[in-house]
Order: C-alpha cells, then sequence, then structure tokens
C-alpha cells in the first residue's frame, strides 16, 4: 500500500511537472513572455504613476504574463539591471545611456520619459562657491556613469577646467546630498528630488544650472527582449503614454504621489515635478543631439575610447520606430 502511495505521488508530481512545461511552450507558442521586468525610480515620475495604478499588469493580465517591478536608485543602477539581464525596461538619462552603450551594454532607447531639468551644481550657501571656476582644487561628489557626472564634466569643460582640476568624490545621489549638508564636500553633482529637498531644507544653492545639459529621460530595453517580443515593447510605450497622460492631467496628484512615493515633503516633490517637461515622448533628432554632444566631453575625458564612432552609437542607441507605431510621431 505504501509502495502503491509512492508510485502515485510520483505520477502526480511528473504529470504537474508536464503541465508546467505545456504552460511555458504555449507561452512561447502564443508569442509571449511569462514575464515583464521593469524599473521603477524616483526620477522617473511616470514610472511611479505606472507602478501605483498597476496598469502594466491590467495591460498583461489577460495574456497571463506577471509584471515584476525593480528599484533603480540612479541611471548607473538602472543600466547595471539592464546589462545583467536583471530587467527588460530601464530607466535612464540619456547620456548615461549612451556610455553605457559604448561599454557594449544590449539596450535601445524606445521612448523618452520627459525633458527633465534634475541636475545642477550644489552647494552650501556658505561655502564661498559662486561659479564653475571655483571648484578647482575642491571636493565634488557625483555618481559616476549618471547624468549629473556627466553634466559636472560638461560645466568644467564649458569654465575651461577638467576633472583632473577637481577631486570627483564617488556617491550614489542620496550620499552625495548628506555629505554635502555635513560638509565632507565642497559641492555636488545633485539630482532631483535630493536636490530639491537641499534647497528647502538646508538652503543649498543651485550655483550653476543648464538646461541643456540635461540630457532627457529614457525608457531604454534590452534589445533581446525588442526583438523577440516587438509587439510588447509596444504595449508597454502605451502604457507609459497613459501615465504620461496623467501626469498632465494631474499635475497636483503627481506630486502628492511623488512625495509619498519618495518620503520627501510636498513642497519638494512639487519643486521636482515643475522641472519636468512630459510634452515630447517620442524619441529623435534632439536626443541624438543632445548625446552627441555629451558624448564629445565623454571622450576628451576618456570614459568613452576616442575611436568610438558617438554618432554611430547614437543611432544604434535610439530607436523612435516603436514610439511611432504605439502613439504616433508628435
Amino acid at each position: 500500500m505504501k509502495n502503491t502511495k509512492i508510485k502515485l505521488l510520483g505520477l502526480a508530481a511528473a504529470a504537474l511537472l508536464a503541465l508546467a512545461g505545456c504552460s511555458s511552450s504555449n507561452a512561447e507558442e502564443d508569442g509571449n513572455p511569462e514575464k515583464i521586468r521593469v524599473d521603477y525610480a524616483h526620477y522617473s515620475p511616470t514610472s511611479l504613476v505606472l507602478k501605483k495604478f498597476g496598469w502594466l499588469e491590467e495591460e498583461f493580465e489577460e495574456d497571463g504574463i506577471k509584471v515584476e517591478w525593480a528599484f533603480s536608485q540612479g541611471s548607473n543602477k538602472a543600466l547595471e539591471f539592464l546589462n545583467s539581464n536583471s530587467v527588460d525596461f530601464g530607466s535612464a538619462a540619456g547620456a548615461a545611456s549612451l556610455m553605457s552603450k559604448a561599454n557594449g551594454a544590449p539596450i535601445q532607447n524606445v521612448y523618452i520619459a520627459s525633458k527633465p531639468e534634475w541636475t545642477a551644481l550644489v552647494t552650501d550657501p556658505d561655502s564661498g562657491i559662486e561659479s564653475v571656476e571655483d571648484l578647482k582644487g575642491k571636493k565634488v561628489a557625483a555618481t559616476l556613469g549618471t547624468d549629473p557626472y556627466i553634466f559636472l564634466l560638461r560645466a568644467l569643460d564649458e569654465a575651461g577646467l577638467s576633472a583632473d582640476d577637481v577631486e570627483i568624490v564617488n556617491l550614489q545621489h542620496s550620499d552625495g546630498a548628506s555629505s554635502l549638508t555635513t560638509g565632507a564636500v565642497d559641492a555636488w553633482a545633485g539630482l532631483d528630488p535630493h536636490m530639491a529637498r537641499l534647497e528647502v531644507e538646508s538652503g543649498a544653492e543651485l550655483f550653476y544650472r543648464n538646461e541643456d545639459f540635461n540630457t532627457y529621460s529614457f525608457l531604454n530595453v534590452r534589445e533581446d527582449f525588442a526583438e523577440k517580443y516587438p509587439e510588447h515593447v509596444g504595449r508597454v510605450i502605451e502604457a507609459y503614454e497613459k501615465a504620461r497622460q496623467w501626469v498632465l492631467d494631474n499635475p497636483e496628484e503627481a506630486a502628492e504621489l511623488l512625495a509619498e512615493e519618495a518620503e520627501i515633503p510636498l513642497e519638494v516633490a512639487e519643486i521636482q515635478m515643475e522641472r519636468n517637461d512630459f510634452s515630447k515622448p517620442v524619441p529623435g533628432d534632439a536626443q541624438r543631439e543632445a548625446l552627441i554632444e555629451a558624448g564629445r566631453i565623454l571622450q576628451e575625458g576618456e570614459v568613452i575610447k576616442p575611436d568610438a564612432g558617438v554618432k554611430k552609437l547614437t543611432d544604434e542607441l535610439i530607436d523612435p520606430a516603436f514610439a511611432e507605431n504605439a502613439i504616433g510621431e508628435e
């Protein structure tokens, strides 16, 4: 009797495994991934909206496709996730995406989440620093591989300085903000919402601002996912469009959501939202021009190899076709 029970249990287990295999095979035959992995970030308000309302889950529910979320602390983390195949879609700054592409990351930009002024050079009001030239010989916090870092390089170049003229302290964004308040660094290449928080809480000064040096908020996808599931890329973009439109229609509620998710005061969230332009989601020439100029500075700073073809890399990175097909040209 005991042996009969064991045999029956074994047969049941085998049947379950066979069903699971059939389910997986059916998913492949139907042209559907088993799951879609997406990041969210405090620097990407539309990603917070999308996660909050579950619109991606609704979009793929009937297909039996699960949605998994991963939190990105900065562009560097989002790009690490993409490069390591931990997510299928990741939110990152344009210039940081170009740098990652130059290092062999298998990514494409398929959507513009916003045009933010999310970075500036920040200092304490009593530091005596009033211009980029004043940074010579100073300690400046920045997160390597992110837009604030590239913004710092471009600001130094414009002022006739280079990275060798300052001491760059590599810290994650929140740690850079903390180091500025404690006096561990003289200045910081800031990122919202941390930058806005310091403005409100400690009177930190944005002593150098330049909207044109901020590259766009890119939604990137892994190339292998885009090649295998182009229809699903379009559907993810459509969900992002729903979130973008909600932000445009509900700016106060969007700021409240950002404040809640990032655990920051509403006043800080409102400042961050005011610095984002959500009007043009289809990537194109404006992004290409911004990245080519950023790439030039990165090559001069030997961050990207001098023989790398920046224009070619940019063309390979930016693919507007998915957004054009999903939402039309704007």
